[in-house]
């Protein structure tokens, strides 16, 4: 009879903490690792792992797959790239808690922030919950191939207390307030991992009107704090607004940690605006860590940006009026129509509307869009642009544009980056952010964008560009990416039963072939509930990955198996007397 469950032979172990890479077998036990080191015995299933690294299972703490996980059972993109556990309900978005009357509003909302299609939702959203509590009761149904934990979003829990006065963004009465800070305090109780809100001016609803936290007082977002004080646990993520100066961004993310006495997570970006802006806010992340406040910030190894294409939710001229004309038809009639030299010289000539600004923003400059290409280039040159290209040859960007939309029968990408630029080059903010102590990989929105944005392969980027493939002067060294993509997300939000190699922790786990890991270009395929379309991106590398010590993915194919679960609340670190206390940078 075998001695083990599984056994991972011979390969080299980088443990998560960031100390050097040592040979060594695993064993594995009912989804736990119990022994690290030359392993005598049996396993029922064993994996030789010689020439190949080893690490933690990977850990992203922003996505939303609050939709997905309640109609399928892969939450993919992430899972195909090293991800053994996700955070859900980030941006103060998702489906719960919500009356009846205001579930087509809460759809509405994610269409807006999150690019998900609304049919999509109306059909694959069951709503069988109203309370936050009955909604971790669903969710608790749920099989999936990695683990998932959820979040309280302001914003669902701003219309469920207020009804409308809350969607027309009304201020709370002190009933409205301690009624927020109650279900806050419920949901915590109840196994939400933390609470969430938004202030950035991009969530809207597609109409235009701002979500239900956008607008709120800081008076509000302390009484989500309050919350999370009540029930002594959780944590809180913010989208910030970055149209504050930094200082006024940290003083508020200082206040929430200060009222809950709780870690504080932030979407932390380089913008276009404010130059110096990321250092002052990494300046006064270190002045937080003096007072002993737990405030971090969540960053992307790379550009950010919109994928753009006759495929996708938009391009440059998907906003023009004779686009609209011809936009539901399928592909192949709208390539016929703009190949049309009477429709291309109308279309070229007009002028997009749309009433969410945002988005018009994104299409409009000409001198941020690029071919993306595959593999992708995320990190292209200025005089790459579209923009650039047109100039240098003396002709109309937009003509540059429309043929480039026209490539490979209309499927081509473009590549628009939004954030984490670095004067006129696209450099990402690994120098900056990626190296700094105070902030850690996050940000994939895994279930979300599904038509504009495919973040979630971060993860093989991260291994691949900045550690593999980096020059001398801005390579990151192995050992301290596997932390930054494992240890310090897992600690961050409170799981401190992963994110480690070493006996008592969960057996989450990545095979990994260095030397073949590759990143492909997201493609579009149509499988959403209706048949709605989304992007997707494979990654070959991953040899096998494990979840609770199930063999989830071989050679970065499904195997089938489903022993992710919902995660209620954070998790402390396993008691054993081997185990050695890892404390946080």
């Amino acid at each position: 009879m075998p001695d083990y469950d599984l056994i991972i032979r011979g390969g080299k172990i980088y443990d998560g903490s960031g100390g050097e890479p040592f040979l060594a077998d695993i064993a594995i036990n009912g989804g736990v690792i119990v022994a690290v080191g030359d392993v005598e015995g049996s396993g029922r299933e064993e994996i030789d792992a010689s020439g190949r690294i080893v690490t933690p299972g990977f850990v992203d703490v922003h996505t939303h797959y609050d939709g997905q996980i309640t109609w399928e059972n892969r939450l993919a993109p992430s899972s195909d790239h090293g991800v053994t556990t996700v955070v859900m309900g980030n941006c103060g978005v998702g489906f719960a808690p919500s009356r009846p009357e205001h579930r087509k509003l809460m759809i509405k909302l994610m269409e807006g922030v999150e690019d998900i299609p609304e049919v999509v939702m109306a059909e694959g959203v069951p709503f069988n919950w109203e309370t936050f509590p009955e909604y971790l009761d669903a969710l608790e149904q749920r099989e999936s191939d990695i683990d998932f934990a959820a979040q309280l979003p302001h914003s669902p829990l701003r219309v469920y207390v207020m009804g409308e006065r809350g969607a027309n963004l009304e201020p709370p009465t002190q009933e409205d307030l301690a009624e927020m800070r109650r279900l806050t305090a419920e949901a915590i109780e109840a196994g939400a991992l933390g609470v969430t809100t938004s202030r950035s001016y991009a969530h809207q609803f597609r109409d235009g009107r701002p979500a239900p936290s956008v607008k709120s007082e800081d008076q509000e977002v302390l009484a989500l704090a309050q919350g999370l004080r009540d029930a002594g646990k959780g944590v809180f993520q913010m989208v910030p607004s970055y149209d504050v100066t930094a200082a006024e961004r940290m003083d508020l993310l200082d206040d929430i940690a200060r009222t809950s006495g709780r870690p504080v997570s932030f979407t932390f970006m380089q913008t276009p605006v404010g130059e110096g802006d990321w250092q002052e806010m990494v300046s006064r992340l270190e002045r937080s860590k003096e007072q002993g406040l737990e405030v971090r910030g969540q960053i992307i190894p790379r550009p950010t940006g919109a994928l753009l294409g006759l495929e996708l939710s938009m391009h440059p001229f998907s906003f023009n009026p004779s686009f609209r004309e011809i936009e539901h038809l399928p592909l192949e009639e709208k390539v016929e129509r703009m190949r049309d030299p009477a429709f291309r010289k109308k279309l070229i000539a007009e002028e997009p509307t749309d009433p969410q600004a945002f988005f018009v923003y994104v299409i409009s400059d000409l001198d941020s869009m690029f071919v993306l290409g595959n593999p992708p280039n995320y990190n292209p040159r200025s005089d790459e642009s579209i923009g650039a290209r047109a100039r240098a040859m003396g002709v109309d960007p937009r003509e540059l544009i429309y043929d480039a939309l026209l490539q490979r029968d209309g499927r081509e990408v473009l590549y628009r980056p939004l954030g984490n630029s670095e004067g006129d080059k696209f450099e990402s903010s690994g120098r900056n952010l990626v190296r700094n102590d105070r902030t850690f990989p996050a940000l994939g929105d895994g279930g979300a964008h599904y038509s504009m944005i495919c973040d979630a392969a971060y993860t093989t980027y991260f291994l691949t560009y900045w550690v593999r493939d980096a020059r001398d002067d801005k390579k990151i060294e192995l050992p301290y990416a596997v932390r930054k993509l494992t240890y310090e997300p897992s600690y961050a939000v409170g799981l401190h039963d992963r994110g480690l190699i070493r006996p008592g922790y969960k057996a989450d786990l990545n095979v990994i072939d260095m030397e073949r890991l590759h990143l492909y270009a997201p493609h579009v395929v149509y499988n959403l509930p209706t048949g709605g379309r989304r992007l997707q991106q494979r990654a070959d590398g991953y040899d096998a990955t494990i979840v609770s010590g199930v063999v989830t993915y071989r050679n970065g194919r499904s195997t089938g198996a489903l022993p992710g679960r919902l995660v209620r609340g954070g998790k402390e670190a396993p008691k054993i007397a081997s185990a050695q206390t890892l404390e946080p940078a």
